[in-house]
């Protein structure tokens, strides 16, 4: 078992421009720590220079208090599983996952150990002699993993193993990582561009963007407290609907004016506000912050505001609301009950108490959450 530590690590391409650039981070023993952000983020490339697939242009990278920089793959105690299965199709399940071991020229009785208790744990001790065509493609990534799981490794390592499924078998699949993870107590780093993997799966995640950290956190520190712009239109599913507004103060008490709507500042946020007082600010909401007026929660405090609704998502158990106001669209995350059509105009109840307000220019969070910060200095603390 191992922790993992990326010290000041950059990687260029021929481009010149950086691909990960000073990425500084700390993954301790047993985490189940997430890489997540759009296509060209630089999630994968820190994958792949862990996995020594990639030369690093700078920085160090240590796997436990080892410097791996000059380290073959395969001799940094690492598993890989790909987004491409890379199953040998002219071999059997059996041969598949011990295909390392032989090579590493490990007992036969010790290999028939191994891979029978990787397929016992990933229940298909009846694939072992089938070759990979006729196996589904869940079964297929299945094997990869019992493949990884043989080699006994400090660090496992993914890369969107689970992009090739269908959303029913993804949804299978990662609740079968999470629980690999638990029973085999081991590192592992997950490399996704889905945020609800990331959101589901993760012990923290990491949010990449344009080959630099956004945010570190658990899914609920990300969620609750986003620190900028990008982390808060990234996590969440649909994304938070955002409005330019003006703080303006009305009988004594703050409150932010998009120019179509008022929204009170609740009076814990009034202190970081109070700065912006007659400034621009970014206003932030959740889809599931705003409720159909005729059915909002009890308890929640909450400012009534207009929109036309344009189009519904009937999803069962809730109702997606495409709204529109003065031009301005917004969605709202709604309870099925309610009524609505495309062409009407109905009233929502925004929870103020849930606003997410954020500096225009810079696009940081009003306010950087005590947490964060701790979070920060406990990793550089840890670096080797």
């Amino acid at each position: 078992m191992a922790s993992v530590t990326f010290d000041k690590v950059t990687k260029r391409f021929d481009s010149g421009l950086p691909a990960v650039n000073d990425l500084n981070l700390v993954v301790p023993d047993k985490e189940f720590l997430v890489l997540v952000g759009p296509s060209g983020s630089g999630k994968s490339t820190a994958l792949r220079l862990l996995a020594g697939l990639e030369e690093i242009t700078e920085g160090r990278i240590f796997i436990g208090d080892r410097l791996v920089n000059n380290i073959p793959p395969k001799d940094r105690d690492i598993a890989m599983v790909f987004q491409s299965y890379a199953l040998y199709p002219h071999m059997t399940v059996y041969d598949n996952m011990a295909f390392g071991l032989t090579l590493r020229k490990l007992p036969k009785e010790e290999i028939r150990r191994r891979v029978d208790e990787a397929a016992r744990i990933l229940g298909i001790e009846g694939f072992l002699k089938r070759k990979p065509r006729a196996l589904s493609g869940g079964q297929r990534q299945r094997v990869a993993l019992g493949r990884a799981i043989v080699r006994d490794p400090a660090v496992f390592l993914f890369d969107e193993p689970l992009s090739n499924l269908d959303a029913k078998l993804r949804v299978q699949t990662r609740a079968e990582i999470s629980k690999l993870h638990l029973r085999l107590g081991t590192t592992f780093i997950y490399v996704t561009h889905d945020q609800v993997e990331a959101m589901t799966m993760a012990t923290r995640i990491v949010v990449m963007n344009q080959g630099t950290i956004q945010q570190v956190g658990t899914p609920q520190e990300l969620y609750d407290r986003p620190r900028n712009l990008f982390v808060a239109g990234f996590i969440g599913s649909p994304a938070m609907n955002f409005f330019d507004g003006t703080v303006v103060q009305e009988e004594g008490a703050l409150a932010i004016d998009t120019g179509s709507f008022k929204l009170p500042v609740a009076k814990e946020k009034e202190k970081q506000l109070s700065a912006y007082l007659g400034g621009k600010v970014t206003l932030g909401i959740r889809p599931e912050n705003i409720h159909s007026a005729d059915f909002t929660p009890m308890g929640i405090r909450s400012e009534i505001v207009e929109g036309e609704v344009e189009v519904t998502e009937s999803l069962g158990n809730e109702e997606i609301l495409y709204l529109s106001r003065d031009g301005k669209q917004f969605l709202a995350r709604v309870d099925p009950r309610t009524d609505a059509r495309p062409g009407q105009t109905i009233r929502v109840a925004m929870d103020f108490e849930r606003l997410h307000t954020f500096d225009p220019e810079r696009g940081e969070s009003i306010g950087l959450p005590a947490t964060e910060e701790k979070v920060e200095r406990e990793a550089e603390a840890a670096s080797p």
